[in-house]
């Protein structure tokens, strides 16, 4: 079974860091981009970053340059998404895509998708 199971969100205050984790099973991540999306109550999906191994990573969200960081462990055929210095505008429900031909800001390009991981950032 395809699929990518993300974990580690969570309340935070401002400030503070959290690490989200995407692991995948019946598809090796190596092989894939893989982009994090975020959407906040009310608001669009967005793109947050995307991470490819032919052409690293690019920022989607100006505002999380410097902030957060994507890093993958092939050995566990997994994603992280590293956030520091939270700031209540980052609260959204967090998701992981992985697509095999590169990295996009439309989500619908995605081939595979995580289930969520809401973070809140809330003092």
């Amino acid at each position: 079974q395809l699929q990518l199971v993300e974990s580690g969100g969570g309340s935070v205050q401002p400030g503070g860091s959290l690490r989200l984790s995407c692991a995948a099973s019946g598809l090796t991540l190596d092989n894939y981009a893989i982009g994090w999306f975020r959407q906040a109550p009310g608001k669009e999906r967005e793109g947050v970053l995307c991470d490819s191994i032919h052409v690293g990573t690019t920022y989607y969200a100006e505002s999380v340059k410097g902030r957060f960081f994507i890093s993958r462990d092939s050995a566990k055929n997994a994603a992280y998404l590293q956030m520091n210095s939270l700031l209540p505008e980052d609260t959204a429900d967090y998701y992981c895509a992985a697509d095999f031909e590169g990295c996009y800001t439309d989500p619908a390009a995605y081939d595979y998708w995580g289930q969520g991981a809401q973070v809140t950032v809330s003092s």
